[in-house]
């Protein structure tokens, strides 16, 4: 076909669909990544090698390969008779594979299998994307508006187009349509030439918004009666929870503090990683707490959010003091949290039993 200009034009009628193949299937690829840590989620949120990591590793999920679509030939194919009543339909079931009942599926049953397995493989994934699969609806409860003291957060956001600018924001697609609006109405059909003015840029501007701000107190029991599991079991919620305050808030502050029966402020690595002895006075934890939110935390200003990680052995002569200031920290708390590890549930006097008379709707 010859335009005005008498250029040649090609007019291809070819299914471009099958050019989009790669796209297609990086795109199949994803879905079955992300259909892979849905289904091995509860398992790689307490992955060691995760929870002892520095949160910038990538780890590995099995997933199960794809085959390219092609004809071959059927080994247990069994002889079938064609014929029949002349009343079959579309859908009926003319026969059934016998090959099913003599032999196992593979990998299951007992013995030796004489069936091929399906191929796996490993993808990597980031702790990133796991992040976002796991923070994707979560946020923090009751989180208030407080005093405004430093809580500005300057953000920037492209919103507008603009015929100035640098070259690095240029709006291809925009700068590309301005040309062929501007090429049309000289009666010249196409791109070329591009001018200066027909250039776009993308634009920024600074966007002020207030912020809440919170403070977590992530309290945990290292005591002797702490065993490895338990203090595995504490460590990784408060892995995520770091991790989950980081990902989705911009100022909020975590405060650690590791109590047996003294409680001290301790820096972030220590809290994962160094472990001690000696008995359990869970209310050092909550007075330390408290002393922590009178220095530094008021609570007219900061959304406060005390989570306690115990395994609920803690000393019978303590429990109306912990009573006394759970209820003090609940009184200034958008949320207080208490987990007890009690693998065997085989204490007979435990933490839990003190706290389930607190009767707050935040608790």
């Amino acid at each position: 076909m010859k335009g005005g200009n008498d250029k040649n034009y090609v007019v291809s009628q070819e299914n471009w669909s099958l050019h989009r193949k790669g796209y297609q299937d990086q795109q199949r690829h994803q879905e079955k990544v992300q259909d892979a840590i849905t289904k091995n989620l509860p398992d790689l949120v307490s992955e060691e090698n995760i929870i002892m990591s520095n949160g910038r590793d990538v780890i590995k999920i099995p997933i199960r390969s794809l085959d390219e679509y092609k004809i071959r030939y059927n080994y247990d194919k069994n002889k079938h008779v064609g014929q029949g009543d002349g009343d079959s339909e579309l859908g009926d079931v003319v026969a059934r594979d016998g090959s099913g009942d003599q032999k196992q599926g593979p990998g299951k049953g007992q013995g030796a299998g004489d069936q091929a397995g399906d191929d796996y493989y490993e993808a990597e994934v980031s702790i990133m994307e796991l992040e976002n699969m796991l923070f994707r609806e979560l946020e923090l409860p009751n989180l208030k508006q407080k005093e405004q003291d430093n809580i500005i957060v300057e953000d920037i956001e492209f919103n507008d187009i603009r015929k100035k600018g640098l070259m690095g924001n240029i709006d291809k697609k925009r700068t590309i349509l301005s040309a062929l609006k501007r090429n049309a109405m000289e009666g010249k059909p196409g791109i070329a030439p591009i001018h200066n003015d027909d250039l776009r840029f993308k634009t920024w501007n600074e966007i002020v918004k207030p912020e809440s701000k919170a403070v977590v107190l992530a309290m945990m029991d290292t005591s002797g009666s702490m065993g490895k599991w338990e203090k595995y079991m504490a460590r990784s919620f408060f892995f995520w929870m770091t991790r989950f305050l980081r990902t989705k808030y911009e100022t909020v502050d975590i405060e650690f503090i590791a109590h047996h029966t003294e409680a001290k402020v301790v820096s972030e690595e220590d809290f994962f990683s160094k472990g001690e002895s000696g008995g359990t006075i869970c209310s050092s934890a909550y007075r330390k707490a408290l002393e922590l939110i009178n220095l530094k935390y008021e609570p007219s200003r900061y959304n406060i959010y005390p989570f306690h990680f115990s395994d609920g052995d803690n000393l019978t002569s303590d429990n109306a003091r912990c009573l006394k200031l759970v209820n003090e920290l609940m009184e200034i708390s958008s949320m207080f949290g208490y987990g007890e590890v009690n693998q065997y549930n085989c204490t007979p006097y435990t933490q839990s039993k003190t706290v389930d008379t607190i009767k707050f709707q935040r608790f």
